[in-house]
């Protein structure tokens, strides 16, 4: 059973993985970015930035006991995030379909939940 203190934890992850990853609508479109792609476009430093934000996901959840395998799957998600969004023009289009922190926190959420 999940106890209050795990529940407040999801509700700021999920916030934070959101304010990342899906928290601006692209006027006119129903695509959605966050900070990751928004940083992501000032050339060598945001990608770099970003990279340490969605660390912080990782940290989290190991921090909850999550099992080595979730952590290095998360390790993998972020690594791809920072890798291809680091190319331009091909790296901010990943970034607006991959949404690694969200997948980063649901993963951990549906570990939590077994």
């Amino acid at each position: 059973m999940r106890t209050k203190n795990i529940d407040r934890e999801f509700e700021r992850l999920d916030r934070f993985a959101t304010l990342l990853d899906n928290s601006i609508r692209i006027p006119g479109t129903r695509i959605r970015i966050g900070l990751d792609g928004l940083v992501g476009l000032l050339p060598g430093i945001g990608d770099g930035l970003m990279l340490l934000a969605s660390l912080y996901v990782v940290l989290r959840a190991r921090m909850l006991g999550a099992p080595v395998s979730i952590i290095l799957h998360m390790l993998v998600n972020v690594a791809l995030d920072f890798i291809v969004g680091s190319v331009p023009i091909l790296g901010d289009i990943f970034d607006i379909a991959f949404k690694a922190n969200i997948r980063n926190v649901d993963m951990l959420r549906d570990w939590l939940s077994r």
